[in-house]
């Protein structure tokens, strides 16, 4: 498991001294209980305090409450193994809930917008904004055991405070803050580097997110020292919107731009169109890249005079590279590898890293690997199970072509009958009738009516009709050739009308022919068949017909030639054509061939013209005598000669548009459709979720290969997947993400999150108090360590795969702030409300609370401050950069940990001073 395997140094260090520090605190226990270092008493009120075991909300004490050393051993061997099984349990649930967060978050709507040319457009927009998300359902879905631990420990303890509760999220926070990071700056490949794009947000986040924790501090020891007041605790509460707002505000740069104009831009990732707001000035890096296009008042106003979808844009390129690499693959193949591909390396959610570490952790797989064999599994069984034509009892009856054409001096024209499907040893009669049409029986043709045998075996039947040649100039005409009465017989004898048994074959479309008779006395008239046409760009060569009406005397010379319009000849758009189309005597047809070059663009609307001109006839006859004098005869020959000769007729210019290939369109509109990463980690029935819960997979790194092809599972794959299998099947009976648009999966996964959560917070106190230890450094190194195990290897997943930092670093200080706000500020409001009820205080310990959150924001400050010194050149962004200078930032950052750990648990025990 490449992805499991952190860098040595890292995880060897962390390994060591997270292993040696807890034996260091026991032995801190061991000696305070001997009295081999007094510690120092009067500055916390906690040290008083023991370690006795007490009543948790879900599990009772495990009696009797002094055990001997062997049956205590066991009791921290029972409550640490069930510590870790309950951790696998939440972080398996948290998946379910990110998930339903992925879907909710990614909901769309489509919009209509007006282009400044009257024309418009339905594009689609992402309903929330992906600021808003993160810090809301985002925050909320990777801190949710830290924050519903707190609640349920003030709720569920008679609302008194707790120190489990409060530890846990300061004790997450500095987790995330210098462990994460840490692993974040190291795990960059070498000459590489991330940085924030979202910076105004990140420095919104950043100081919240210390803000918050001044202020906790403020509360225990500034305002009411040992008290939380109601307001104290309403307002931390209400802390929480106002930094949605303030990050919102920082995203939409309403201070910074005036807030006139609404626009909307594309996100290149993803295809989907994020509103945003202000009229940006030309040149401005906005969000780390120029932007390419806006909307003003509704209207869009290209930059450059050109329109830029950035997504569909980088969706062709894929397309192109992968045509290239592959040519032997056919388009679905190449789809499948397009889809892979954009789903690997696109700007993916907090969410769905979190996911994706969770499962790899746990033996399901990698989702994307998974989710490209499905679909390729899918899109395999739609080509190999065709539906077969259900097979036709009843023969079809009906003309094969529908439209003759012949000379008025050709004699006679013949149409086609054909019988298709039924039983063919069957006789059928049918009667066919001519109607005249601009054309008139015994004047243009001979009226013609009569009955077509189709004896056994017979498909096929001709029959003709007579033509009526004059020497009358007049345009073409044309008369119909109707079919009727239908009958079908067992045997060659004639039909018995009375008898006949159930219809076995009827007339079907085109049961009416027409026949067009050209005049044969004019030398014609040559047109195109209309004066525009529409070709796709990936036509190849496109074939116009030049048509010969009214006439098909002589030999006729027709030059042509391309014109350019918006598209340009010369083999840039289209190849040029010229030349003289030849038409021989009685010849009607005659096609021009113009090759187009597909340049795979998504929205192309260019156009050139063909023209025609002047015809010239090679067998014009008395018309060449001019030089003497015509007699009286020869002037009506010349005036019967110049009426038939050729002339071009309505259509003599033609207008080819060459559009986008409709195909290759939909391709690329399908292809961003499947990008939605709510597809890839969202479950349509509980069928799905129940095997996928059952089924072991292979995890492995994304950046293997570019197929997507997924990989036998490892030895590791299959012990995870036992170890986890319980939780999987008990969780798959969770709502799938598709009802309710993902809002049953969220509310049904939130409440087990807090049944376990409950669990594990009495298990960690129970173990603490076990093995000597105190319920606050239980929860900053055992409980907080748990629960941010599923984000460490989600960070680490965004670090590498990311082109930016924000998901990896920004998020961090995001959850910080969060866990604040809505876990402490939720439970103190809680029981600050409850006690102010009764007409008492809330009483709250300042001591080693007040001394943690004091800590933490000092190192805090610290680590932000090295994060931003990071972005100078030297460095070249907060993650990565030179070996050297990211092992010294990790170190450092390890160190800050060790650092607050140490000082945090002995002021725990009071061997330092606090507060």
């Amino acid at each position: 498991m490449a992805w499991l395997r952190l860098q040595p140094v890292t995880s060897a260090f962390l390994r060591f001294g997270l292993i040696t520090f807890v034996l260091f605190l026991h032995g801190l226990q061991v000696d305070a209980g001997t009295g081999a270092i007094p510690p120092i008493t009067g500055q916390n009120d906690t040290c008083s305090g023991s370690s006795e075991c007490k009543e948790g909300v879900i599990l009772p004490i495990w009696y009797p409450e002094n055990p001997s050393l062997g049956d205590k051993i066991a009791r921290v061997i029972v409550y640490f193994v069930a510590l870790i099984y309950m951790f696998l349990g939440v972080s398996i649930i948290a998946d379910r809930f990110m998930a339903s967060i992925e879907v909710i978050t990614s909901q769309e709507k489509e919009i209509t917008i007006k282009k400044s040319n009257g024309e418009t457009i339905t594009t689609t927009i992402r309903v929330w904004n992906e600021t808003v998300s993160n810090l809301t359902l985002m925050a909320l879905g990777s801190s949710a055991p830290e924050i519903l631990l707190s609640l349920i420990e003030v709720c569920g303890h008679g609302f008194v405070a707790g120190d489990l509760g409060p530890s846990t999220i300061v004790g997450s926070a500095a987790f995330n803050m210098f462990i994460i990071i840490a692993i974040c700056v190291y795990v960059i490949p070498d000459g590489e580097t991330r940085k924030i794009k979202h910076l105004r947000v990140f420095f919104v986040t950043a100081a919240w997110s210390i803000f918050a924790y001044i202020w906790l501090y403020m509360i225990l020891a500034v305002f009411s020292p040992g008290v939380v007041q109601v307001w104290e605790g309403l307002l931390t509460l209400f802390f929480f919107p106002v930094c949605v707002i303030l990050a919102w505000i920082a995203d939409r740069k309403l201070f910074l731009y005036k807030y006139m104009h609404k626009r909307y831009r594309t996100d290149k990732h993803r295809g989907i169109i994020i509103e945003t707001e202000g009229d940006h000035p030309k040149g401005i890096e906005m969000d780390g890249k120029m932007m390419n296009s806006h909307f003003l008042d509704g209207n869009l106003v290209p930059m450059e005079g050109k329109e830029v979808d950035e997504s569909r844009k980088e969706m062709i390129r894929i397309l192109k590279d992968l045509k290239q690499k592959h040519p032997e693959k056919d388009l679905d193949q190449l789809v499948e590898m397009a889809n892979y591909y954009a789903l690997s390396h696109q700007q993916k959610s907090r969410a769905f890293y979190r996911i994706q570490a969770t499962r790899m952790m746990t033996g399901a797989g990698n989702i994307l690997k998974k989710h490209a064999a499905e679909q390729a599994k899918r899109s395999t069984s739609l080509h190999e199970v065709r539906p077969e034509e259900p097979e036709e009892f009843i023969s079809k009856i009906y003309f094969d072509p529908c439209s003759y054409q012949c000379l008025e001096n050709c004699g006679a024209v013949l149409l086609t009958i054909v019988r298709k499907g039924g039983d063919v040893s069957k006789t059928i009669y049918v009667d066919y009738k001519t109607e005249d049409g601009s054309a008139n029986a015994g004047a243009d043709y001979e009226f013609t009516e009569g009955t077509v045998v189709l004896k056994s075996g017979e498909t096929q039947k001709e029959f003709s009709i007579g033509i009526i040649d004059d020497d009358i100039f007049e345009e073409d005409e044309h008369f119909f050739v109707r079919l009727s009465n239908l009958r079908v017989v067992e045997t060659d004898e004639p039909p018995d009308l009375n008898k006949l048994p159930y219809p076995k074959a009827i007339l079907a479309s085109p049961c009416v022919a027409t026949v067009t008779i050209l005049d044969d006395d004019h030398a014609g008239i040559f047109t195109f068949e209309c004066d525009v046409i529409h070709v796709s760009e990936s036509i190849g060569v496109m074939e116009v017909k030049v048509l010969r009406t009214s006439g098909a005397r002589g030999t006729v010379i027709v030059p042509f030639r391309t014109v350019e319009g918006t598209a340009k000849g010369g083999g840039e758009d289209f190849e040029d054509a010229y030349g003289e189309l030849e038409f021989k005597n009685d010849e009607t047809v005659k096609t021009i061939r113009v090759k187009i070059v597909d340049e795979e663009e998504y929205e192309r609307q260019e156009n050139f013209f063909i023209a025609l001109g002047e015809p010239k006839w090679m067998e014009r006859g008395i018309s060449e005598v001019s030089e003497r004098k015509l007699t009286m005869e020869e002037e009506e020959a010349k005036r019967i000669a110049e009426m038939g000769k050729p002339i071009l007729g309505e259509h003599p210019k033609l207008e080819v548009i060459v559009e986008e290939s409709y195909e290759f369109k939909s391709t690329v509109d399908k292809l961003i459709k499947k990008t939605n990463l709510a597809l890839v980690v969202g479950t349509h029935s509980w069928r799905d979720q129940f095997m996928e819960a059952i089924t072991v997979s292979a995890a492995g790194d994304e950046d293997e290969d570019e197929s997507g092809e997924e990989r036998l599972p490892s030895c590791f794959d299959y012990v995870m997947h036992f170890l986890t299998v319980f939780w999987k099947v008990l969780f798959a009976c969770v709502p799938p993400t598709e009802y309710c648009n993902g809002w049953a999966c969220f509310i049904v996964s939130i409440m087990i999150i807090g049944m376990l959560t409950a669990v594990i917070g009495d298990l960690a106190s129970h173990f603490g108090c076990t093995i000597g230890l105190k319920d606050s450094v239980t929860a900053v190194v055992f409980v907080a360590f748990g629960t941010s195990v599923p984000d460490t290897f989600a960070s680490k997943a965004a670090a590498v795969q990311d082109m930016y930092a924000d998901a990896s670093i920004g998020n961090v200080t995001g959850s910080n702030a969060v866990n604040v706000f809505l876990g402490i500020g939720l439970a103190w409001s809680v029981a600050a409300i409850y006690w102010a009820s009764k007409g008492q205080e809330f009483h709250v310990s300042a001591g080693t609370l007040a001394f943690s959150v004091t800590l933490f924001t000092i190192f805090a400050f610290v680590c932000i401050s090295i994060l931003l010194y990071r972005r100078r050149p030297h460095f070249g962004g907060e993650l990565g950069g030179p070996k050297g200078c990211r092992l010294a930032t990790t170190l450092l950052f390890v160190s800050l940990w060790l650092l607050y750990i140490l000082f945090a648990t002995l002021e725990a025990y009071c061997y330092i001073r606090g507060f």
